[in-house]
């Protein structure tokens, strides 16, 4: 027996949705219920599916846009769409393990150093700094890179005078202002993702020093998407698709750069 469409109090008593977000989803397109002569919302069952599905998506805290795009299609995948966000979420959730271990430590660092010299508590704040980093990224990146060179690094690092130390962070900090702002044009190859790859490029010459060739570069930025850890900086940072359009940038930069 097919089953008789429901009303929108029916519909809300059912699903524990209120009235007023069933009509706001119907605003954004998100359900199409009928309407009776006299103007009623009548939703039929594949309705309610529909609005379960949404429910579910909700739930997992995925933006209504994305809902949008997901279920504009003729045949929503929402199983893909769903594992795709769990993959982000994963990533996210190593990115936020490490910002709690950084920040953890550098609280342990602060309450260290509250009666030290102003140079005094620079050094530590470094060594804690290097710390943290070995700690969170240590094992990857001497496996990757080598004991070697990590070790130079961390040196090149202490070495640092309180005035390079904060060009570098500020550096940093604008490199992400800089990728919002490239992403936006969506063009690996304009201008504000030249000068996004130029940045870039002088941040990983403080650390690394300028002894390194264009391969190891470009190999050190495509490693970035290998590491979920990388890209959930970057993308938290600038939005989504941020790290690979870095990476595109800086592929684009060093392609028509001499040397």
């Amino acid at each position: 027996m097919k089953e008789r469409p429901r009303t929108i109090g029916e519909v809300s008593r059912a699903s524990g949705v209120s009235p007023r977000t069933l009509r706001y989803y119907e605003e954004r397109g998100l359900l199409r219920p009928a309407r009776t002569e006299a103007g009623y919302r009548l939703y039929t069952a594949a309705d309610e599916r529909r609005l379960a599905h949404i429910m579910a998506m909700r739930s997992c805290g995925l933006p209504l846009t994305a809902i949008e795009h997901i279920m504009g299609d003729d045949e929503p995948n929402i199983h893909g769409a769903l594992l795709k966000h769990l993959r982000t979420l994963r990533a996210q959730e190593k990115s936020l393990d490490a910002a709690l271990h950084r920040t953890q430590a550098a609280l342990h660092a602060i309450e260290g150093i509250t009666n030290m010299s102003t140079e005094d508590a620079f050094e530590k704040l470094k060594q804690q700094g290097l710390k943290s980093f070995e700690e969170t990224y240590g094992r990857e990146a001497r496996e990757r890179y080598g004991n070697a060179v990590i070790d130079a690094t961390n040196e090149r690092m202490m070495a640092l005078t309180r005035d390079e130390w904060d060009a570098k962070e500020l550096l940093e900090e604008s490199i992400k202002v800089q990728l919002r702002l490239a992403l936006a044009g969506n063009d690996p190859a304009s201008e504000e993702a030249a000068e996004l790859a130029r940045m870039h490029e002088r941040w990983i010459a403080i650390h690394w020093g300028p002894g390194y060739g264009k391969d190891e570069y470009l190999g050190l930025v495509r490693g970035y998407l290998a590491d979920p850890r990388f890209t959930a900086y970057y993308d938290d940072a600038a939005g989504s698709g941020a790290t690979a359009f870095l990476v595109k940038a800086v592929e684009v930069y060093q392609g028509g750069a001499e040397g």
